[in-house]
Formats: structure tokens, sequence, C-alpha cells
């Protein structure tokens, strides 16, 4: 049943809270997990909506997957001995985009993959045809039609594989595959993002043979015979990130553990610029507001350059800023549906292409507001914070998918937020 989350705006922010480990890691990590002849074991792993997809996923493919929620999140055991079917069925396939990185994953395990085109947010086109070039390459045998995919491959041979632009799923993608490829593979142009990192240290403590991500090529030396393995992920810089606007947004003073402050360096800088201060120790950020922040500037990049997943929650913090701010998108083309219900609570937000100018203003106003997305769904939740009177933001199932107990956390730092069905 549908539900809406209601704000009451305010209300400083103070206190501590901790960031979840990364979804982003996560996802990609339990299809890697299918690698393995043997049982792997994911902790502190966050209850979203997401994983929960993922995991009956894996289930209807023949494998395994236990969960219980612990102190930090939940504990995933995952089995593939018993995986013995290649394709997904459409109807969890159309709810979760990283579903993709399955085919790297089941083309690596039994040599075949039958799945519809993926799901997700609706942020504008993310082709996959990155994917399908290095499995292609890899040795794999593609055919689309009818809004289908079918892959299969007899056997993979490494290939020195260049990506036009640094894209994470097909990066990831081809990483998944190539650790079963015979001989070396070889991932010019990688992504470089830390959960790319991540995936690197799991699979080598399965078996594999993986250098270099993080960096301008990743090299694999195939194939391996991957073994089981207990692991956890990064901390997920875009809620550590999404609670410091919390903090920023509120004009509250508010910590968050569990985080590696290098991952959040664009945002940071960002924030310190706008005149917010910001303090770090080794897992830890603190930010203090102490007064109205004021304009910036801001452009969207592949990391290290600032992630495209924040740029949301923070035009929620520019529209009370003091001056104009511009942000620029430069990743998907369709991220800006934030930028009208952020208009409903009275900001000044003019979008023009691929950038939105935002006007600062003294105060928001509580509206009725919808989430069209996970992202925009928080940048409305935080707004929520900062505004006069009550927000009601409609279709929270979206910010599930993402954050695990978001309002639970904002509530643990002194917010007024709540959550009903419609």
């Amino acid at each position: 049943m549908p539900e809406q989350m209601i704000i009451h705006g305010g209300r400083a922010l103070r206190g501590t809270v901790r960031a979840s480990a990364a979804k982003n890691a996560v996802l990609p990590m339990m299809a890697a997990a299918i690698l393995a002849e043997d049982e792997s074991v994911l902790r502190n792993i966050p209850n979203l909506r997401d994983v929960a997809v993922m995991s009956d996923i894996l289930r209807s493919l023949g494998a395994q997957v236990d969960s219980t929620l612990g102190e930090h999140g939940l504990t995933l055991r995952i089995n593939p001995r018993g995986l013995d079917r290649h394709e997904v069925p459409d109807v969890l396939m159309g709810e979760l985009r990283s579903s993709i990185f399955l085919m790297g994953a089941l083309l690596g395990r039994i040599g075949r993959v039958r799945l519809a085109y993926p799901g997700g947010c609706p942020i504008g086109p993310r082709p996959i045809d990155l994917h399908l070039l290095g499995l292609r390459f890899l040795g794999a045998h593609i055919e689309e039609r009818h809004g289908r995919i079918e892959a299969h491959a007899s056997r993979l041979v490494g290939a020195d594989i260049q990506l036009d632009l640094p894209s994470v799923g097909a990066t990831e993608n081809i990483m998944m595959a190539a650790v079963m490829a015979e001989g070396t593979t070889v991932i010019r142009n990688p992504a470089k993002e830390p959960e790319i990192v991540d995936l690197e240290r799991l699979l080598n403590a399965m078996g594999a043979s993986v250098r270099g991500a993080g960096m301008d090529a990743i090299v694999i030396e195939g194939p391996a015979k991957l073994r089981g393995t207990e692991y956890e992920p990064i901390p997920d810089r875009i809620e550590a990130g999404t609670l410091v606007l919390a903090g920023a947004i509120s004009g509250g003073d508010v910590t968050v553990q569990s985080v590696i402050p290098e991952h959040l360096r664009p945002l940071l800088a960002k924030l310190r610029e706008s005149g917010l201060e910001i303090t770090a120790g080794d897992h830890w950020v603190r930010v203090r507001a102490a007064g109205r922040p004021v304009g910036f500037d801001c452009r969207t990049l592949p990391y290290p350059g600032f992630p495209t997943d924040l740029q949301p929650p923070l035009m929620a913090l520019a529209a009370i800023a003091d001056g104009t701010s511009v942000i620029t998108e430069t990743i998907y083309e369709r991220r800006f549906s934030h930028a009208e219900e952020l208009r409903r609570m009275g900001a000044n937000i003019r979008v023009e292409g691929r950038s939105a100018i935002i006007k600062g203003v003294a105060g928001l106003s509580g509206a009725m507001v919808r989430a069209h997305d996970l992202r925009a769904g928080a940048a409305l939740v935080l707004a929520g914070l900062a505004a006069e009177g009550a927000t009601t933001v409609g279709d929270v199932g979206h910010i599930d998918r993402g954050y695990d107990c978001l309002e639970q956390k904002l509530t643990q730092l002194g917010a007024e937020v709540s959550r009903q069905r419609t």
C-alpha cells in the first residue's frame, strides 16, 4: 500500500547518526556471490527494497538467500549451489535496474542469461550498450529483440576492452564475467567509484585476481575458482552525504559516523564553500551551520567529481542559500524532477537544459509534494526539514529503495518525521 512521509519543519537537527553500508556496493556484490562454489556472507547490509528484490531474483534462479536482521543491518547468506536457471522474471527485472549485473555473473557461472531491459528510477536514458560491448568482447553472443536480451557463451576469453564512457555498471558487469574468462582482461577507462574498488576487494577475497580498480585500467587474470567468503561493504557515501546535508539545511550540528570522509570530498568542499563549518576524522564527518549558507555553483561528474546522486538534496540546500546557485547535471538528462516539487514549497528555481538556476529564498513553506525518484524523494524530505509547517512527501516507496530507516535516523537527530499509509 502506498505510503507518505510527513515532516514538520523548523527544528535544527543535533546529535550523532550512523550511515549504513553502501547500496551501490551491495547489489553487485549479491550478483558476484553466485560466482562462488559455496556460500558467501555479506554483513551489515541495509534493509532496503532493492536488496529484497535482488534477493528474490537470486531465489528465482535457484540460489538460496537467507537474511537475518541485526543491530546495524542485515546478514545475507547467499548459497549458489542450487542455481540452475538463467532467465530473470520480468516482474522482478522491471523493479530493479541493478539486476543488469546478473548478465556478467550468469554468463560467468552457467554461460547463459535471458532477461528484459532493466527498470529503475525515471531519471533519463541509461543505455546498456557498454555492458553488451564488453561482454561481446569476452566472447558472449548477444541478441536483442522485443525488449529482451539473450546471451550465451560456451567459453569466455579475456580481452582488451576500451570503454567510451566510465560506466559504473558496465565496469562491474565486465569484471564479474572476466574473472571467469580464460586469460587476461584489461578494462580501460573504467569507472573509478569507491564501489568499484570494493567489488575488486570482494572478488579477490573470493579467490579472483583483480587489480587496478580506482585507476585508469583494471586488469583481471582468469579463470578463477571462486569460493565463498564473508564481507562487509563500505559505508554508503550517498546516504552519509544526505545526512550531512540534513544537518546543514536544518541549521543544526550533526555528526555522521561510519563514513569514509575521502569519499565525501566533493560534497564537503562544496559545503565549506557555502560557509558551513565542516570537520572530519577517520570515520566521521561533522557539519555545523552558524547561519544561512551562501550560494554556490556545482557540476556533477563521474567520481572523483561531484556525485549525481547528491545533486537533488544539494539543490534543496541551494533553495535556502543566500544568493544564486547554478547546478549543472552532466550524467542524467532528466534528473530535475525535484525542481518543480521544490517550487511548490516556495523555491525559486529555473531549469534551462541541463542546468538549474536557484535564487535562494528566506524560507520554504510546507506543501504536498511527490517523490518521482529515489534521490528526488530525499531532496524533498530535506526541504521539509527547513520548511515552515508540515510537508507531505508522497510515493516514499522510492526513498525506501536507497535509504534504510531514513525517518528513524532523522528522528534520532531531533526531526519530527512520521509515515502513514495513503
